[in-house]
C-alpha cells in the first residue's frame, strides 16, 4: 500500500499483548530452548494483522520503561506491580526482532507509555483528517474512542467502538477518565475513592457531567458514607484523573507519514521465523514450509548470479522447497467462518452428503449429552465439506416455550443418510478425537469399524509437536489458525447456570457445533502438509493412526473379570492375614489394632 491524503493508522499495542500472550498460550521454546509462547502469540497476530487489515500506515507501540511522569505525580503509580515472570523477560527483545523482521516500525519513547504514544498518534492522524485503529484490549485506551478513531480486540478479532464502552463503563468515551477516576484501579495503584465501585462512579458521573463537579456537589450530597468518602478523598480522585488520562501531545518519534504500510520482505521474515521454529506461521504467510527460506535465498542468489557472472547454485547445494499453499489450506486461514447452515430435513441432508463425496473429504464432529463416549447419548452431528462450509444436524434438543426446538431428523434416519458417506472407502472423514466420535456413532448403531477412511487432527498434531503443547482443538485453532472458537461455556453457561447441551437453542448450538467442523477441517489442511517436513509422517501412519481404532475397540470391550477367582483370592488373603495378625499379638505380647497408625500401638514391643 502507498501512502494517501487520508490515512488509516492501525496502532498495535504491542506491551499490552505481550503479557496476555504470555499468560493465554501454553509453555514453548524456540529450537535454541529459549521460551516463546508470547512471541508466538504476538507473531501470529502480527501475521494475520499484515494479511487482513485496511490500514495505509502501520506501527506496532512499546513501553519504554516504568519511570514516566505520572510516577512524578504520584510514586505509588504501579509501584506494586512483580517484576515479569522470568520465562518472560527473554521474550520482550524478540518481539520487538519480530516487528523488525515482519518490517513494521516499532516505535517507544523513554518517559512515556505505550498508551500516550498511541493516544498521540491518534490524535496526530484524526486531526490530519485521517482515521486510526488501535489493536488493543487495554480499557485504559478506550477514552480514545469517538469520530475518527475506534479499537480492534487482537484475540477475538471484535470491534470496540462506542456502545461497548457505555456497556463497559456506563458512560460515552470522553467521560470515562472521570470514571476512572472515582473508582480507582488497583492493578495500576491508582487510588480513586475508596467505596466508589463502576456501578457508582457511572451513575454520579451522568449525574452531574463530570469529575470536578461530582466533588464540587459532594458537601451538598444527602449525608452519608459515600458523601464523607467524596470529600475526604478529593485530591486523590484529582490526582488519579490526571493518572488514567492519556497524553494526547507527546512528541512522535516518528512521523505519520513515515509509518506507511512497507512490503514484506519473504526472506528476512522467513529466516526469522524458521529460527523461532514457527512453522505454521511460516507457511501461513505463503513464503513456504520451513525450508521455504532457502527457496528465496536460491532464489535471490541466482538473480545475483545473472548480473555478475557467478555460478548460480543448484538445488543440491541449497535445498529448495514448494513456496505456496495449496488452495485449501490458503481458504482455512482466509475463509470467514460462518454463517452456518441448521440441517432439519433428509433432503437437506442428503444434499450435504452428496456434497462431502463430491469432494472426498469431510470433517466430522459429534455432540453429547456427556463425556463418556460408551454412555453418552448422540444430541446432533456436524460437518464440514470445505473451510467456512458447514453444517449442524440437530437430533435431540428439547427446546423451551420461548425457543422451540423446530423440525429434528430421528438420530436413526439420520444415520441411514449418513451411514453410505461415513463408510465411503473414497471419502476422507476427518475428526478432532477421533475415538471419542467414533465410540459415539458405535453406541448410535453405526458399527464404528465400517466408519473408514478415518484422520485425527489431534494425533496430526500430537506426532509433530508432543510435550510442546495442548492438543486440545481450541489451542490448535489459536495456534495454527490465528482464530479463537467459541467456547462451550459460552454455549452453555457455567457453575450453577450451566444447562445440558439438549437445552442450547438450536440457533445458538449450530454455530458452535458447525464452528468445531469447520476448524477440524481447516486444522487438517495446515497440519497435514507438514508431517512430511517434520518428518513425523511415518510416526503418524505406522502407529499413531492405525492404534486409535484399536484403542476404540479396547474400550468398548472392556475387560473381562474372573469373579470366581477374584472372591477364591480375597478369601484366602482373609485367612493369610489373620494368620499374620495373631503372629504379631503373639510377638507383641498383647493384642491391638494392627490397622491403627504407629502412635496408636503405644509400645507394643
Amino acid at each position: 500500500m502507498t501512502n494517501t491524503d487520508t490515512p488509516h493508522l492501525v496502532l498495535v499495542d504491542g506491551s499490552g499483548f505481550i503479557f496476555r500472550a504470555f499468560h493465554a498460550l501454553p509453555p514453548m521454546t524456540s529450537p535454541d530452548g529459549v521460551p516463546v509462547n508470547a512471541v508466538y502469540g504476538f507473531t501470529n497476530m502480527l501475521a494475520r494483522l499484515l494479511r487482513e487489515h485496511v490500514g495505509t500506515h502501520l506501527a506496532v507501540i512499546f513501553d519504554a520503561g516504568r519511570q514516566t511522569f505520572r510516577t512524578e505525580i504520584y510514586p505509588q503509580y504501579k509501584a506494586h506491580r512483580p517484576e515479569p515472570p522470568e520465562d518472560l523477560r527473554p521474550q520482550f527483545s524478540l518481539i520487538r526482532d519480530a516487528t523488525r523482521a515482519f518490517n513494521v516500525p516499532a516505535i517507544e519513547l523513554a518517559g512515556w507509555e505505550a498508551d500516550d504514544l498511541i493516544a498521540s498518534y491518534a490524535t496526530a492522524v484524526r486531526e490530519a483528517g485521517g482515521t486510526c485503529t488501535i489493536v488493543s484490549s487495554d480499557k485504559d485506551l478506550m477514552q480514545l474512542i469517538g469520530p475518527g478513531v475506534c479499537m480492534l480486540e487482537p484475540m477475538k478479532q471484535t470491534a470496540i467502538s462506542t456502545p461497548e464502552v457505555e456497556a463497559k463503563f456506563g458512560v460515552t468515551p470522553d467521560k470515562v477518565v472521570d470514571v476512572q477516576a472515582l473508582m480507582g484501579d488497583p492493578t495500576d495503584n491508582v487510588p480513586g475513592v475508596p467505596g466508589i465501585g463502576p456501578k457508582t462512579a457511572s451513575a454520579l458521573v451522568n449525574e452531574y457531567g463530570t469529575l470536578e463537579a461530582v466533588l464540587a456537589a459532594a458537601p451538598e450530597m444527602k449525608k452519608s458514607k459515600r458523601r464523607d468518602m467524596l470529600i475526604e478523598h478529593a485530591e486523590a480522585a484529582r490526582i488519579s484523573r490526571k493518572l488514567v488520562e492519556l497524553a494526547r501531545d507527546v512528541p512522535l518519534p516518528v512521523p505519520v507519514a513515515e509509518l506507511g504500510v512497507r512490503e514484506l520482505d519473504k526472506l528476512m521474515v522467513a529466516d526469522w521465523l524458521e529460527s523461532m521454529g514457527f512453522r505454521s506461521v511460516l507457511s501461513r504467510l505463503g513464503v513456504g514450509h520451513p525450508s521455504g527460506a532457502h527457496a528465496h535465498r536460491t532464489a535471490r542468489a541466482a538473480a545475483h548470479a545473472s548480473v555478475t557472472g557467478a555460478t548460480a547454485p543448484t538445488g543440491a547445494e541449497t535445498p529448495v522447497a514448494e513456496t505456496g499453499q495449496s488452495a485449501e489450506a490458503t481458504a482455512s486461514l482466509t475463509a470467514e467462518y460462518g454463517p452456518y447452515e441448521t440441517v432439519r430435513t433428509a433432503e437437506e441432508l442428503q444434499k450435504w452428503v452428496s456434497a462431502a463425496q463430491e469432494a472426498g473429504i469431510c470433517a466430522v464432529d459429534t455432540e453429547t449429552d456427556g463425556l463418556d463416549p460408551l454412555h453418552a447419548n448422540m444430541v446432533g452431528i456436524s460437518l464440514s465439506t470445505a473451510p467456512g462450509k458447514a453444517c449442524y444436524i440437530p437430533l435431540r434438543h428439547e427446546g423451551t416455550l420461548e425457543e422451540p426446538a423446530g423440525e429434528q431428523l430421528q438420530p436413526t434416519a439420520a444415520l441411514d443418510i449418513l451411514r453410505p458417506l461415513l463408510t465411503d472407502p473414497a471419502v476422507l472423514k476427518i475428526f478432532q478425537n477421533a475415538k471419542f466420535d467414533l465410540l459415539v456413532f458405535d453406541l448410535a448403531g453405526l458399527d464404528f469399524s465400517t466408519i473408514a477412511p478415518v484422520d485425527d487432527t489431534m494425533l496430526i498434531s500430537y506426532a509433530q509437536s508432543a510435550g510442546q503443547h495442548g492438543q486440545g482443538m481450541d489451542e490448535l485453532s489459536t495456534l495454527h489458525l490465528g482464530h479463537t472458537p467459541i467456547s462451550y461455556d459460552s454455549v452453555t453457561g457455567t457453575g450453577r447456570n450451566r444447562i445440558p447441551f439438549t437445552h442450547v437453542p438450536v440457533a445458538r448450538a449450530t454455530p458452535y457445533a458447525a464452528e468445531d467442523a469447520d476448524v477440524t477441517l481447516r486444522l487438517w489442511y495446515v497440519l497435514h502438509p507438514t508431517l512430511r517436513t517434520n518428518q513425523a509422517l511415518a510416526l503418524y501412519e505406522q502407529l499413531e493412526r492405525p492404534l486409535s481404532p484399536v484403542l476404540a475397540g479396547m474400550e468398548k470391550a472392556g475387560i473381562a473379570v474372573d469373579r470366581a477367582e477374584l472372591g477364591r483370592l480375597s478369601e484366602d488373603f482373609a485367612t493369610r492375614m489373620a494368620v499374620m495378625e495373631k503372629e504379631i499379638h503373639e510377638a507383641a505380647g498383647r493384642d491391638f489394632n494392627v490397622g491403627s497408625p504407629p502412635p496408636a500401638w503405644g509400645n507394643p514391643v
